[in-house]
């Protein structure tokens, strides 16, 4: 008898080896219906998955979130299949699931349209509701090479030939269409009914620029259509708050081809990068951290010393002079070490904390660069602590709630913590990443928060504590980081005498809040829709006079305004008053005052908040007491 043991505790028992979906069937025929998929010990299989032998199996069905992404894959074999269709005589090359979605690369003689998009959505639709079974076989290797070679297809043939020879494929058909793919999928194209194709794109074959072009096709796909008409929603809120729009339109900065991934930052926009730095000084300061500044380059040397220039060369701008190798920093790290090493420390002085707005280069990849979230040149808010093993606890938990502080500072209540762990490249024996993992735990533990575990994802020299934010619109945003880093300070020779007069190596703690100033700004600017909260406005009241005759009160009342420390724009033009308040809102002000002749013989102003709200006529004490409190409560 085989045992089929079930996720609330009971079990079937079958003569023979049975299928996932004969198993859903002899549950429930409507289980069997609804099925997409299988969990045999803990593996995601098809419902035509024979299990042979005793074992757990969970029905998969749209509920799961396995389920969807069956039912991403599923449907970008769907796409390539309707390419295929409507243009035979199209190459097939990789088709995976990616957030919210999927895409397929293909080449073609020609690059697709939008009506082509449009016609390729449609033939999906057709061949949906054919509800065509989706069935796999298995080849070896040499067999489904010469297969797709026969049909014309040299991509697919060229991925299985880069497989070792001694191992079988699996191919997947579905009515006059055969794609290699691993699985699993759905038993047939009916379980696909919520899908959109979104944009077209370029993509390099195998990801390299010296190989042909090829087009690729993004799509989503859900399993219910609130879901997807939730998400096309989310997209399109995203489009209107796209910080490099909202940067142009309210004159913040701007990028230019003579300095690919480098921020031209306008008066408006480093306003708001004041308000940010000068901040997150304050509150670094207020926690012991002593700011320091490091070179920005630095020899190769140094670089090899810390692991940097074998584990991270490619990211590394460099340059020579006098026939010696340099790099510009694309950390911090290896700069404070020097300044640590440049004095005798003792255990007394432990723990010493460094911070430094320190600028880092790195060369991402043109294609990778993405506004504020993604360039080349960028400031961090970095510090690194320099410990002994026993107090790495205590920072920890410190820097936790200064970090959870500051983000509800900034309008971020919705914090995810992450845990990423050990990746394949690293320095280090496995003793001590084990010592350094179990440290960030213990940490984790003592600050009361559940966490996420991310295997590989750690940094070369350490494993790291990720701080996730999720905006307004619920996408999260990975900022703010703690590392514990055992090996660095004594790649570069870092000790400290100890209590028994001993030399021991110090750990090191890398850390930062908001990280990258650049992407922070720019997460800011999208969570507020650029509608920035007071005290980080550029431009936080305008002033606006109905006719000349107001022209020295308005000047009085900004006066009074930038005396209590606001920032303020008064407007003298000769223009009428509803076009200068109209063009005010449009950038997105917090305040706008009025002032006519009632308001200036009775010393006062009409105040307009953001949003047209009407807020009355003020005296001006009264007003500069409700902005200089708003200001310091950090009112979202």
């Amino acid at each position: 008898m085989l045992n089929v043991r079930l996720p609330d505790g009971s079990s079937r028992q079958f003569d023979g080896p049975v299928t996932v979906a004969q198993v859903a069937q002899s549950i429930a025929p409507s289980l069997a219906k609804a099925a997409l998929a299988g969990k045999v010990n803990g593996k995601v299989v098809d419902t035509s998955h024979l299990i042979e032998s005793d074992a757990d199996l969970a029905i998969v069905t749209d509920r799961d979130p396995e389920g969807l992404d069956v039912i991403r894959h599923s449907t970008a074999h769907l796409l390539a299949y309707a390419v295929k269709e409507l243009f035979p005589e199209a190459q097939v090359t990789i088709g995976p699931v990616i957030e919210n979605g999927f895409y397929y690369d293909f080449s073609y003689k020609r690059p697709f349209t939008p009506d082509d998009l449009a016609a390729i959505e449609k033939k999906m639709v057709e061949l949906a509701k054919k509800d065509e079974p989706v069935t796999r076989k298995v080849l070896p290797r040499d067999e489904a090479v010469a297969y797709f070679k026969s049909i014309g297809e040299a991509y697919k043939a060229e991925i299985i030939a880069s497989i070792p020879a001694n191992e079988d494929v699996s191919l997947y058909s579905e009515g006059g269409f055969t794609d290699l793919c691993r699985g699993p999928h759905v038993p047939s194209t009916g379980k696909l009914k919520v899908f959109k194709l979104m944009k077209l794109a370029g993509a390099y074959w195998r990801g390299d620029s010296k190989n042909e072009m090829l087009q690729r096709v993004y799509g989503t796909a859900w399993t219910k259509k609130e879901d997807q008409e939730q998400y096309l929603h989310m997209l399109e809120e995203a489009e209107k708050r796209d910080h490099r729009k909202l940067g142009k339109a309210l004159d913040l900065f701007h990028f230019q081809e003579e300095a690919p991934g480098l921020v031209f930052w306008h008066p408006k926009g480093w306003t708001v990068w004041q308000q940010v730095e000068q901040y997150m000084r304050h509150k670094y300061q207020a926690s012991g951290y002593s700011e320091v500044k490091a070179p920005q380059i630095l020899d190769r040397t140094l670089w090899e010393k810390t692991g940097h220039w074998e584990n991270y060369r490619d990211n590394m701008f460099t340059t020579e002079s006098e026939n010696r190798s340099y790099a510009l920093k694309p950390m911090n790290c290896p700069g404070h070490v020097q300044i640590y090493n440049s004095g005798l420390r003792s255990y007394r002085d432990l723990p010493l904390r460094f911070g430094e707005f320190g600028q880092c280069h790195r060369n991402e990849s043109s294609g990778a660069l993405h506004g504020l979230m993604r360039v080349r040149g960028f400031t961090q808010d970095d510090g690194h602590i320099f410990c002994t093993e026993e107090q790495i606890e205590a920072e920890v938990t410190a820097f936790h709630s200064q970090a959870m502080a500051v983000y509800d500072d900034f309008g971020f209540a919705n914090i995810d913590v992450k845990l990423a762990l050990r990746p394949e490249g690293r320095i280090g024996s496995d003793e001590v990443w084990d010592q350094a993992e179990e440290a960030l735990r213990s940490a984790l533990r003592a600050c009361g928060v559940e966490w996420t575990e991310l295997p590989g994802e750690g940094a070369f020299y350490g494993p790291k504590i990720e701080y996730h934010l999720k905006d307004s619109l619920g996408r999260p945003w990975q900022v703010g980081t703690m590392q514990v880093d055992f090996s660095m300070p004594g790649r570069l020779g870092s000790e400290y005498v100890a209590e028994d007069n001993t030399r021991k190596v110090p750990v090191m703690l890398h850390r930062a809040i908001v990280g990258s100033m650049e992407r922070f700004i720019g997460i800011l600017i999208e969570n507020y829709a650029g509608a920035l909260p007071l005290w980080l406005a550029p431009v936080q009241v305008a002033v606006l006079n109905i006719s000349d005759a107001q022209a020295d009160y308005v000047k009085e009342v900004e006066q009074k305004l930038r005396q209590a420390g606001l920032r303020v724009h008064a407007d003298l033009r000769n223009e009428k008053i509803t076009y200068k308040i109209r063009e005010h809102s449009v950038q997105k002000l917090p305040y706008i005052l009025v002032v006519g002749d009632k308001e200036k013989d009775a010393n006062t102003v009409a105040v307009r908040a953001r949003g047209n709200v009407d807020l009355g006529v003020m005296s001006v004490d009264a007003l500069v007491e409700r902005l200089v409190g708003e200001v310091a409560a950090k009112t979202k």
